[in-house]
């Protein structure tokens, strides 16, 4: 699981910028806390992102660990020990280019392949065209990104989005046994002016697992009341799967805000997540609800039923428990466990 303690839109760096070389790798790093027996998704005070005020065209430089976490689990990290699952999240503007110095720590082929970005076939991290990482090595991958581009009356679309990133290699050539295993994780492409939020989080149906956790033990999202949260869902395995969040609503397009009174976006609830697809969305925590434990999960039935769910706890503005939140977490691990 993934959370992430947001800035505020100043343009200025988060609490944290990490130099790599003679440019600064701009990353969110993926933490987790436990609370009780249930698995929570807490904010880091280290977090960094890409600032608006870095010069359009940057290129950050980021080495990335692959690692074995035990259990058949495998994960990406930033630094040696630190891999998780999800993987970090991954950010840039428009116009922005990532250097990946993949270092891969175990006996087994792996790599990272990107949605949504450009690249060339020695960084497509497929064993189809030779770019991938063989046992121990350390290959380097490098992937662009792109602003609109005006056709006259129409445009075309640039590489701004919710994106994410997997292996391609470990198991079979579609790295099949990787995404099994945990490696995965989010990629964002902001179009310079985007809202920041204060906290964000990765949400990944693969299979019947969310972020490689069944129920009661998926992650307890946290925010505070009036909080800009944000959500990026990503689907892998071989299911169909419908992301639903109590509660809170948002649009559906690039970012989930509408442009305006008259911007004509579906305003929804519910949103099909199926293998390879991504999306993202930010809602404001509680707004027009209040606090409270609420529950997100896969709107198909029996997939609900046998352990894809989980809590979005909005506490108080002050941090404390809402009324009758502690009850209903107690309630989801009592009911929710045994899947």
């Amino acid at each position: 699981m993934t959370s992430t303690t947001r800035p505020q839109n100043d343009g200025g760096l988060s609490r944290r910028a990490v130099l790599a070389g003679a440019t600064t790798a701009m990353f969110v790093p993926a933490t987790a806390a436990a609370l009780g027996t249930s698995a929570v998704a807490v904010s880091p005070s280290t977090a960094s992102r890409p600032s608006a005020a870095v010069p359009a065209g940057t290129t950050h430089r980021i080495t990335m660990y692959v690692e074995e976490l035990g259990g058949g689990q495998v994960g990406y990290g930033l630094e040696p020990g630190a891999a998780t699952i999800p993987g970090p999240v991954l950010e840039m503007y428009e116009g922005d280019t990532m250097e990946i110095t993949l270092v891969n720590t175990t006996d087994r082929d792996v790599s990272i392949h990107p949605h949504g970005v450009l690249y060339d076939t020695a960084s497509d991290g497929s064993p189809f065209n030779a770019s991938y990482n063989g046992p121990g090595e350390t290959r380097t991958y490098t992937w662009r990104t792109t602003g609109e581009r005006s056709m006259g009356r129409w445009s075309r679309p640039g590489t701004a989005g919710y994106w994410h990133y997997h292996d391609h290699a470990m198991g079979t050539p579609h790295g099949t046994g990787g995404l099994a295993a945990g490696l995965y994780g989010a990629l964002i492409v902001r179009r310079r002016g985007d809202v920041l939020p204060d906290r964000q989080f990765t949400c990944v149906f693969n299979g019947m697992l969310i972020n490689n956790q069944s129920a009661p033990h998926t992650p307890m999202f946290e925010a505070r009341l009036g909080e800009t949260v944000e959500f990026i869902c990503i689907g892998h395995g071989d299911m169909f799967h419908t992301f639903h969040l109590h509660a809170h609503r948002w649009a559906n397009n690039r970012t989930g805000y509408l442009e305006g009174p008259r911007d004509p976006s579906q305003i929804i609830d519910t949103r099909d997540l199926n293998p390879g697809d991504s999306f993202g969305f930010q809602v404001v925590a509680g707004e027009d609800v209040g606090p409270g434990a609420w529950m997100y999960h896969c709107h198909v039935q029996f997939h609900s039923d046998g352990g894809m769910a989980g809590i979005f706890l909005v506490r108080n503005a002050d941090g404390s428990m809402p009324d009758g939140a502690q009850e209903s977490i107690d309630w989801f691990h009592e009911h929710e466990g045994g899947h």
